[in-house]
């Protein structure tokens, strides 16, 4: 072989493996595409999964949030001076009194309760707000029901069917979730 046939040769294989480079180049460069693409879309799949979570949390709390309001009109029903067991609610006012007497174990205690309550028990002059209104959903109220303290206020009890219903709704929150948002046969 002579020198001009070993540089074509030289030159061939070189183009050879130039070609190959630039296969193998864009191979790399399509598999980096794709792999980009990829976590492109698995991205934008969190993101509309996590949006997706997002929209089923707030749907849970609305619905939530609808049944405490609905029980807390429930409540209000209880010591509204239209229903037909007032006496029932009563009943109830001396159990929440004792209720608290007990828990307070003081020898003397200030007693507060609605306006409303007034003719039922003898109280302090301090009342407790009255019931809610459609005037005003946002002013401070009560449904019904006591609030005890100590003599020196340093102890209060506070036994109203509202606070009532905040304690039972925060114990059975995870329970009433479990209820509603379990899907059966998962």
């Amino acid at each position: 072989m002579n020198d001009t046939d070993v540089s074509k040769q030289i030159e061939e294989m070189v183009r050879f493996i130039c070609q190959e480079a630039d296969e193998k180049a864009n191979e790399i460069s399509l598999q980096l595409v794709e792999a980009e693409r990829k976590k492109i879309q698995q991205d934008e799949y969190s993101m509309q999964l996590n949006t997706s979570r997002i929209k089923v949390l707030q749907a849970q709390d609305d619905l939530v949030t609808a049944m405490r309001e609905d029980a807390s009109k429930d409540v209000l029903n209880v010591s509204h001076h239209h229903f037909k067991h007032q006496h029932n609610y009563e009943a109830l006012l001396k159990a929440l009194i004792v209720q608290g007497l007990l828990r307070l174990k003081e020898p003397s205690v200030l007693l507060r309760c609605r306006k409303e309550d007034l003719h039922k028990i003898i109280v302090d002059q301090i009342h407790l707000s009255s019931a809610p209104s459609s005037d005003d959903p946002h002013v401070l109220s009560c449904s019904g029901d006591v609030v005890l303290a100590s003599r020196d206020g340093k102890i209060v009890f506070e036994n109203t069917l509202d606070a009532r219903l905040d304690v039972t709704f925060r114990r059975k929150l995870p329970k009433i979730r479990k209820l509603l948002f379990t899907q059966v046969g998962a």
